[in-house]
């Protein structure tokens, strides 16, 4: 029954948080990230976020391929690699409370940034940056939606543009995360079931064709609120509960 619970709860989750990363770009994988933490080890939230946020953007690409930025993304390559040949040598895994409080801080830092360090992925070497950082931040915390979402921000793209190279920057952070906790730190306990990932991964693949619908009914004006509005709540909540598993730590 146990099993059965926890596999409903996770399908429901899959469906419902590609819906929301497939009209925002980002937002559904952190809120997927906190269920997983809630419900498995860390190694085994990273490997099953990996898999179905991998699935959820690669489909968003491919829908939108004809919109993404080819040379932004080479950028954000070149970073990633460079960060996780450094995870590589270090084999850093932290603990629950201290994903949860990375995840609750990164919008509230994106914001705090001052004005001559404010980040625009158009400007030459700042892909390379945003690679670097958002792949630090998707292997310690499992994701980097709010840091890659100031690169955009003040971007002039239009917002199928923004989904779309979004979803390809993604989708190389969740490969490469799959790599870093499936086979480079190679966790015991960390393997997934086929079965269950090929489910999820069709769950992924539904709730990002139909958001496709409402993305394209949205503005850009309103596109950008929601987005801001969307993570600085979730970043909240996971703050709480970062700290609430400090507090209880501590209190034993």
């Amino acid at each position: 029954m146990q099993a059965i619970l926890t596999f409903a709860v996770l399908a429901v989750s899959v469906l419902v948080t590609s819906f929301i990363s497939g009209i925002l770009g980002m937002a559904g994988g952190m809120i997927l990230m906190g269920i997983l933490l809630a419900m498995q080890p860390v190694a085994v939230a990273m490997m099953l976020h990996g898999i179905t946020q991998l699935a959820s953007n690669a489909w968003r690409a491919i829908l939108w391929r004809d919109k993404v930025d080819w040379r932004i993304f080479r950028g954000y390559l070149y970073g990633a690699l460079a960060t996780l040949a450094i995870y590589a040598v270090l084999k850093l895994v932290v603990s629950k409370p201290v994903a949860l409080l990375v995840m609750g801080l990164t919008p509230f830092v994106s914001l705090a940034l001052p004005e001559k360090l404010h980040l625009n992925v158009e400007r030459p070497g700042h892909p390379v940056a945003c690679g670097s950082i958002c792949t630090a931040l998707a292997l310690m915390a499992g994701v980097s939606g709010p840091i890659l979402d100031v690169f955009f921000v003040r971007s002039q793209m239009g917002r199928h543009a923004v989904v779309a190279t979004k979803a390809m920057t993604q989708s190389l952070s969740h490969i490469l995360k799959i790599a870093y906790f499936g086979a480079i730190v190679a966790v015991r306990g960390s393997s997934v079931h086929p079965g269950l990932a090929g489910i999820l991964v069709l769950l992924a693949f539904a709730g990002t064709s139909m958001s496709q619908p409402v993305l394209k009914r949205m503005n850009d004006v309103s596109f950008r609120r929601w987005t801001r509005w969307t993570v600085m709540s979730i970043g909240v909540f996971y703050l709480v509960s970062g700290l609430s598993l400090v507090v209880r730590a501590h209190v034993r």
